[in-house]
């Protein structure tokens, strides 16, 4: 099974060249298998950790660019992108899943989930038909023409995956999913992760503080002080 995810000696400093350069990954190499359900958290106590999953995420979606290093997402060198070419590579390659959902206000559930597609470029008659079908996928079929003010807080994350999978992604990347939910929603919401990962052959990487919830997932990495550790 081939990679997804190739990273080797990935680094990330802040402030370069000033008297407070900052280095917080210190020589990332990881690599994630097509399919695979992998779970990065960060060790507990750690003031640091939380710094370096976010900022491991943000070069994982091309959010941000490594100091140094090299990383292939799905074969597309994302190092040696342009700028110009990171949105592009953003839209088709990784469906985003946050914590605090990032819906648009004022836009109903399907415009939401529409989105992506949109700026992918897909026909109006195309993106409404793939974004239905998302959105029964995800069980939220009846509630297509909601305002995110009128969705729960699950129901708000089961459209944010929706979103997520609009242009059929090589990864999804979920950062803290459950966190602003309760724990019998946020149990809906891994199942969907599940269901996505065991059904459709998604990869799915989350980031997570809650290692009860990473042990649902087939690996486990660890962020401790900038570099990554093997299953905990």
């Amino acid at each position: 099974m081939s990679n997804i995810i190739n990273m080797r000696g990935i680094i990330k400093r802040f402030y370069i060249g000033q008297p407070n350069e900052l280095e917080i990954l210190h020589g990332i190499d990881l690599d994630v298998a097509e399919g695979e359900f992998i779970s990065i958290v960060g060790a507990s106590g750690s003031g640091k950790s939380g710094a370096g999953k976010s900022t491991l995420m943000n070069i994982i979606g091309a959010l941000d660019r490594a100091t140094s290093g090299d990383y292939l997402l799905d074969g597309t060198d994302v190092a040696a992108a342009e700028d110009s070419e990171l949105s592009a590579i953003r839209c088709s390659k990784v469906g985003f899943v946050f914590q605090n959902f990032n819906l648009i206000p004022r836009t109903n559930a399907l415009k939401n989930v529409e989105l992506p597609m949109m700026y992918a470029g897909l026909s109006q008659r195309a993106r409404t038909a793939r974004a239905q079908e998302l959105m029964a996928l995800v069980e939220m079929d009846d509630r297509m023409f909601h305002q995110p003010n009128e969705l729960s807080g699950g129901q708000k994350q089961r459209v944010a995956i929706a979103r997520a999978m609009a242009n059929d992604p090589a990864i999804i990347l979920a950062d803290e999913p459950t966190g602003a939910l309760d724990s019998k929603t946020g149990r809906l919401v891994m199942n969907i992760f599940h269901q996505l990962n065991r059904k459709r052959g998604k990869t799915v990487v989350l980031i997570t503080h809650n290692r009860e919830l990473a042990k649902e997932t087939g690996r486990i990495v660890t962020m401790r002080d900038g570099m990554l550790y093997g299953e905990a």
